[in-house]
């Protein structure tokens, strides 16, 4: 797998932000974290594989409609991806993705 970056689209009507907070809504880190994974996993095919998070930061608050762009860096020791994810220049979060031991495919 090779580096890669592509744009993440969280809908503004998107049922996470009724709760997300009311009257001031921001995306959940575990949408921002769903939407990393599936854009990673879409990238990697046909050798996906089982992933889980081997570590996360939240830098910022994302608001309903801003423009992100996420990117990542091929596997490292381990099979480890980094990814960070940015809105106009600005840092939104980043971690890194690690195989699921004794799990390969999709």
């Amino acid at each position: 797998m090779n580096a890669g970056e592509c744009a993440l689209h969280i809908a503004v009507d998107h049922p996470a932000f009724a709760g997300h907070f009311p009257g001031r809504p921001i995306v959940p880190g575990v949408v921002l974290l769903d939407e990393a994974l599936r854009a990673i996993a879409a990238a990697c095919a046909p050798q996906a594989r089982h992933w889980q998070l081997g570590a996360a930061k939240f830098i910022r608050p994302v608001q309903p409609g801003e423009p992100l762009r996420l990117s990542w860096r091929p596997p490292g020791p381990g099979g480890a991806i980094a990814f960070a994810i940015d809105t106009a220049g600005q840092a939104v979060a980043s971690g890194s993705l690690t195989p699921l031991p004794g799990i390969t495919g999709a």
